[in-house]
C-alpha cells in the first residue's frame, strides 16, 4: 500500500516592499511522503518571493513534467518556473527554454557548490535562468516553523527576506550563484 501525502495548512501573508506586492494566501499544500519539511519549507519561501494572483504549486515531487511552483498566462505558455534542489542538465535546459524566467532554489549544503560547478557551463547559457541557495541552517530553521496548520508572515524589504510566525522569527539570507 503505498503512503498518502501529508496535507498541510498555511495562511501566508507577504509583505514584499521591493515588488510593491501585499497579499494574503490560504494555501494547502500535500508534503509526498518522500518530501522533508526543509523542501516544504522551502516551497512556501520560494512561493512567497514570487507571489502573485496566478502563481501556484505543480502537481508533486513525483511528477518530472511540472515545476515546484510556476505561473502559467491563459494561454497556458509559462511565464515562470519554479524547481527546488539541484536539477540535472535536461531540467535545467527544458526550464530555460519553456518559461520566459526560470528560477532554482539550490539545497543541499557543500553539493551545491560542487553541482553548480559541474553544472556551471549548462547554467550559464541561459539569461533567463537564476539560481540562488540558502544554507543548511537556515533551512532548518525553516523546517522547524512547519506545522500541519500554519500562519506565516513573509516580510521582504530592502532585499532583506524575513519569515516569521508567533513563536519565531527568521532572516533569510539568499546567496545568488547566477
Amino acid at each position: 500500500m503505498a503512503l498518502k501525502s501529508t496535507i498541510f495548512k498555511a495562511e501566508l501573508s507577504i509583505a514584499d516592499m521591493d515588488r510593491g506586492y501585499y497579499g494574503t494566501h490560504n494555501l494547502t499544500i500535500a508534503r509526498h511522503p518522500s518530501e522533508t519539511d526543509e523542501r516544504m519549507m522551502l516551497r512556501l519561501l520560494a512561493f512567497a518571493l514570487h507571489a502573485s494572483e496566478t502563481l501556484e504549486f505543480g502537481r508533486g515531487i513525483s511528477d518530472e513534467e511540472d515545476p515546484s511552483i510556476w505561473q502559467r498566462t491563459l494561454t497556458d505558455d509559462i511565464e515562470l518556473w519554479i524547481d527546488l534542489g539541484v536539477q540535472d542538465e535536461k531540467r535545467i535546459k527544458r526550464a530555460a527554454q519553456r518559461a520566459d524566467q526560470a528560477w532554482i532554489y539550490a539545497y543541499g549544503g557543500s553539493a551545491v557548490d560542487i553541482w553548480f560547478g559541474k553544472n556551471a557551463s549548462e547554467i550559464n547559457r541561459f539569461d533567463n535562468l537564476h539560481v540562488v541557495t540558502l544554507d543548511p541552517a537556515t533551512l532548518t530553521a525553516l523546517a522547524d516553523l512547519a506545522e500541519r496548520t500554519m500562519q506565516l508572515q513573509c516580510t521582504i524589504q530592502d532585499g532583506e527576506i524575513w519569515m516569521s510566525t508567533d513563536k519565531d522569527n527568521i532572516q533569510v539570507v539568499l546567496r545568488t550563484l547566477k
